[in-house]
């Protein structure tokens, strides 16, 4: 009988709609059923994603600039096939910070993006969200960002701030990961069917890609992974049903998506752990207040 997660409150600080689907989806559906406070803040509305459907193009920021709000809309849907109630846009109503597209493109340089923000003022306004919650769990990205992608980057240096700024002592802070040998196993079975994971040839061309000893947390969420893949399929614009994502679970299984990995940086790693030595409860060791 799984246990009850009830007290406990996790804060996840994600980029852009989506990101909190595919890093997290299974994690946020678990808890979030099991009885514990989940909640989302994502620092950009994805103005500046590629459009994945034909219909849709229109949307784009190079055409009628409305992807913003149509990912908001996509963001709800994704939520309500998770469970998840508490789900915020930072700076919300007030302040608005854009999609900042890739690394060394032209939105980069507008005033108005968050990678242009400065990271003080937006760690002032998630402190007030930490204080309002009051979460023992914080769930960001690492240092690059996970693969460099400046709003990514930017979100990183804010939730680690705003851990500083606030009142609250956060326990335990995780960043995503996802091991190599994980990624190694889904680009050979790609190429088994002619087919490639984002064009890479081997493990070493993705940069998301970490050794796997910088795991020090698994989180068996297969018993959501039919959550987690609506919640993808939510995200229509941005996560194609024929792309890399279906394809990897359609050859390696739906558990692909059902196993999600961390790296502790806050806190203390402990029991329950796997045959691995990684722990298995991202709550484990905290003191409920």
């Amino acid at each position: 009988m799984n246990r009850s997660y009830e007290g406990f409150r996790i804060l996840l600080v994600h980029a852009h709609p989506d990101d909190e689907t595919i890093n997290n989806g299974a994690t946020m559906a678990l808890y979030a059923d099991l009885g514990a406070q989940v909640t989302l803040v994502t620092c950009t509305r994805g103005e500046e994603g590629e459009v994945l459907v034909p219909a849709l193009s229109h949307l784009a920021s190079s055409q009628k600039d409305q992807l913003g709000s149509h990912r908001e809309i996509e963001l709800a849907n994704a939520m309500k096939a998770l469970g998840v109630t508490d789900y915020r846009f930072l700076g919300a109503p007030s302040t608005k910070f854009r999609d900042s597209g890739m690394m060394g493109t032209e939105p980069n340089n507008r005033p108005d993006v968050f990678w242009q923000a400065d990271v003080d003022a937006a760690s002032t306004i998630l402190a007030e969200i930490i204080d309002e919650i009051k979460p023992h769990i914080l769930i960001t990205y690492d240092e690059i960002g996970g693969y460099g992608h400046p709003d990514h980057i930017q979100a990183h240096r804010v939730a680690m701030r705003a851990s500083e700024l606030s009142t609250w002592e956060i326990q335990k802070i995780y960043w995503n990961t996802m091991p190599k040998s994980v990624l190694a196993e889904g680009i050979a079975k790609m190429k088994e069917i002619g087919s490639d994971f984002f064009g890479a040839e081997s493990v070493d061309d993705l940069p998301f890609a970490k050794d796997d000893e910088f795991v020090t947390t698994l989180i068996d969420g297969g018993a959501y992974v039919d959550a987690k893949m609506a919640a993808m399929k939510a995200h229509e614009t941005q996560i194609s049903l024929d792309g890399p994502f279906f394809a990897l679970s359609n050859n390696l299984g739906l558990q692909i998506w059902g196993d999600e990995y961390y790296t502790l940086v806050k806190g203390t790693k402990c029991e329950p752990f796997d045959v691995h030595g990684r722990e298995t409860d991202l709550t484990s060791g905290i003191l409920l207040q």
